[in-house]
């Protein structure tokens, strides 16, 4: 494992093992500390979540296949929010990890507007839970009061926990040993999140594979993200080309 100084954070999501049951968006919620969707919020469209999945339908009626996509902060080190803040709230630091200070946000909402993946929200209110979930709030990430942006953090806390506790036993951090709130609930193993400057982890060999299923989103904006995802698996094209391969070899 590489030094703290030199480390990336970055995350490889598998969209063919992907079915949609939305346990990361539900371990995220309660991970961190995120305020309850209520039906007055939905139709104000404002919903807060900091992972989302993204639903889409491939083919025609009625042999249509539904496929899903994870979207969360993809911790651009090219981020477009980041130079449109008057304030530096967020930053991107020497850890891979596009940063949101809430102590100095202010509310004026440009890196939301500079965001093309829509993956930061807003305070509009202030958080609020019923008396008998207060109690399973987590006390490593703090509540963010209303007029905060916010968006995905990686689980730093997580992380912040998992390189003490390698530090105290006077030994280097293991590949997997940090695991974010969504890959730990995840039941399909979609999720794999590591360190990419580390070449003998699982997320730097897939995110560095020759795989042609690898890709990042929208890349046209030349956003650098540390978020790589790899594409379903079509059956029908790999199994045309096993056909090919088979006559070839006849």
């Amino acid at each position: 494992m590489v030094t703290e100084e030199k480390r990336s954070w970055g995350m490889v999501i598998d969209t063919d093992k992907c079915n949609g049951c939305s346990g990361c968006v539900t371990a995220c919620q309660v991970e961190n500390n995120i305020p309850l969707n209520d039906q007055n919020k939905f139709e104000r469209a404002r919903v807060m979540s900091w992972i989302r999945i993204e639903r889409y339908w491939e083919g025609e009626f009625p042999d249509v296949k539904a496929r899903f996509i994870p979207v969360l902060c993809q911790h651009c080190a090219n981020a477009p929010c980041e130079p449109v803040c008057p304030v530096y709230a967020t930053y991107h630091n020497n850890e891979g990890m596009n940063i949101q200070v809430y102590n100095r946000c202010v509310g004026t909402r440009y890196c939301a507007n500079g965001c093309p993946y829509t993956v930061r929200f807003f305070n509009y209110w202030e958080p609020a839970w019923p008396e008998d979930l207060r109690n399973h709030l987590n006390p490593d990430v703090t509540i963010r009061s209303r007029g905060i942006m916010e968006k995905c953090s990686f689980c730093v806390q997580r992380i912040r926990r998992g390189t003490r506790k390698a530090k105290e036993e006077n030994r280097e951090l293991q590949d997997g040993e940090i695991q974010t709130a969504c890959q730990e609930a995840c039941s399909t193993n979609a999720i794999t999140f590591g360190d990419l400057n580390d070449p003998n982890s699982e997320v730097s060999k897939l995110s560095k594979s020759e795989s042609d299923r690898k890709y990042t989103l929208m890349p046209q904006l030349n956003t650098d993200p540390n978020i790589v995802y790899l594409a379903t698996v079509d059956p029908l094209k790999y199994k045309d080309l096993g056909e090919k391969t088979n006559k070839d070899e006849h």
